[in-house]
């Protein structure tokens, strides 16, 4: 039946005027994912009498999760979200993931000494993963501290080939002297699909919010969003402060 479903698409695929054929090309694909690398976004809620203990708890109990696998960067949300952590870890592949996973369950430590003290300190956990898109690379910031924004934005369904251009264009119009620095823009892969994101770093909430006025007067960036925002059903952020333990300061 496979086979029979195959030869049947091959044949109204040559029958459809080129035209037609190069539109259907156009909208069934986009930039493809050239490593198998991922990122894994993960949002924790936590009771707000534990904020503090946790983040002290996780402070000193890190290494044990961290021997495991590697961590990008940890932040304490500011804006957008009290009581709320998120961090970013990356795995080569979906079989990696699944091993450290499963190596977490077995160590002593690590379940003794945090999980079963953490859990109870959490009020929800949320993951998401990530590929970075094509064209973005992970950047360290300029310097330590600063803020760090996670801006995240929910496209209309139909991909990177249809959105992709002008998100790029959007986002990169910030990414230039005297903005932000970009430090990484993101495609969802599991949870909300046609959903990116860009990681930004400021100097400060008050440089941030400088550059947020400067934008709207430059004609460059105005126009890149305006093209945008045509595909955008939502967009959210939250500001967001790295910890003292965080790969990413």
């Amino acid at each position: 039946m496979l086979r029979l479903r195959s030869c049947c698409r091959r044949s109204a695929e040559v029958l459809l005027p080129p035209a037609a054929a190069q539109q259907r090309k156009r909208l069934s694909t986009g930039p493809q994912q050239k490593h198998r690398s991922f990122y894994e976004f993960r949002t924790y809620s936590i009771r707000p009498d534990q904020n503090a203990a946790f983040l002290k708890l996780t402070n000193e109990k890190i290494h044990l999760r961290t021997a495991h696998s590697e961590l990008i960067g940890y932040w304490s949300v500011e804006y957008g979200g009290l009581n709320k952590v998120f961090h970013i870890w990356k795995y080569d592949s979906y079989s990696q993931r699944a091993g450290v996973r499963a190596a977490l369950s077995q160590d002593p430590s690590w379940i003794s000494e945090y999980i079963s003290k953490a859990i109870p300190m959490l009020v929800s956990q949320d993951n998401e993963v990530n590929y970075l898109v094509p064209w973005s690379h992970l950047h360290e910031p300029p310097k330590e501290g600063g803020v760090y924004e996670l801006a995240s934005f929910q496209m209309r369904p139909g991909g990177p080939a249809v959105w992709g251009d002008r998100f790029q264009a959007a986002v990169t119009s910030h990414d230039a002297p005297g903005y932000g620095k970009l430090v990484g823009a993101f495609h969802s892969e599991c949870g909300l699909l046609n959903k990116v994101h860009a990681l930004w770093w400021f100097e400060s909430a008050d440089q941030r919010a400088e550059v947020r006025h400067k934008s709207h007067t430059d004609a460059r960036v105005v126009a890149a969003v305006r093209n945008c925002v045509a595909h955008l059903d939502s967009q959210e952020n939250k500001l967001m402060f790295p910890c003292s333990f965080s790969p990413l300061k």
